[in-house]
């Protein structure tokens, strides 16, 4: 009996199968793409069209698309945009984002009135939507892509930093700072929101695999990376003509990558937010 309640907070600790799988999987992933120049067997805009829709093989092990290109170095290349980017865009709302929500909770009154409304006014646009009127205004390209899906991904973190500070607001230490005559501003940034600090980056690893998902969706599109970017949403749109010839490999190989890393995100996302929350 003494034996089994000793082992069962270590059990309660341990990490889940599932969880581990995908994050060894992430982390081959972020290794494979550091070390694309090295792992790659060709360069990923090297045009061979010899070998046009060639199949698996020991020249090319995941086969080539339409213009001969070797699509496993594409993999390789295009995994490094296709990580980054994301991580470029959730920071851009984490910024916006926590500094609205912080704001919000803290000032009250006018101030979360106005910044409801104005979160309340974004949700009624799909976020695919506004971010296509924003491109549609300054042009397609990665860093507009990334921009204007920072901004739609705003709200959601806006939201969700405003319900954590107005708890985190409540407790007794910020009236303890504010006895002390220390500015409202101070205690927000060396207080406030380091201590919502755990809590919203599992919140952001969460939104990870939406944000890959949703810059593949604007590549596919042609509102994102454009040729001769080998970012894995523009493979799958540029793949997709071969699949009328019976090639399936150019749509394949990375429609598969964005599936896996987007699983993987949120397997892990979910275990890490949970982890996190308990933290607090």
């Amino acid at each position: 009996m003494t034996a089994a309640l000793t082992l069962a907070p270590v059990t309660a600790r341990r990490r889940p199968l599932s969880v581990t799988l995908a994050a060894a999987l992430l982390a081959l992933v972020v290794l494979a793409a550091v070390l694309a120049p090295l792992l790659a067997p060709y360069a990923p805009d090297a045009i061979d069209l010899s070998a046009s829709l060639v199949g698996t093989g020991a020249d090319h092990l995941l086969g080539t698309d339409s213009s001969g290109q070797d699509l496993l170095s594409r993999v390789l290349y295009g995994a490094r945009s296709s990580l980054v980017a994301p991580v470029a865009l959730l920071a851009v709302a984490a910024v916006l984002g926590v500094t609205l929500g912080v704001l919000a909770a803290w000032r009250g009154g006018w101030a979360d009135t106005l910044v409801s409304r104005l979160t309340d006014v974004m949700y009624a646009f799909p976020g695919l939507l506004f971010t296509v009127l924003i491109i549609a205004v300054f042009g397609a390209g990665m860093t507009t892509s990334v921009l204007a899906l920072g901004l739609a991904f705003t709200p959601t973190i806006a939201k969700y930093t405003r319900s954590l500070a107005l708890a985190e607001t409540r407790k007794p230490y910020v009236d303890a700072y504010r006895v002390q005559g220390m500015g409202g501003t101070r205690i927000c940034a060396l207080h406030l929101v380091p201590n919502l600090g755990r809590s919203i980056l599992g919140y952001l690893v969460v939104l990870f695999g939406e944000a890959l998902m949703s810059l593949a969706t604007l590549s596919y599109l042609g509102f994102g990376a454009q040729p001769p970017s080998s970012d894995w949403g523009l493979m799958v749109q540029e793949g997709q003509a071969a699949v009328v010839q019976g090639a399936l490999l150019p749509a394949l190989v990375p429609g598969t990558a964005i599936a896996l890393v987007v699983v993987s995100f949120n397997v892990v996302g979910v275990w890490a937010a949970d982890r996190l929350g308990k933290q607090d």
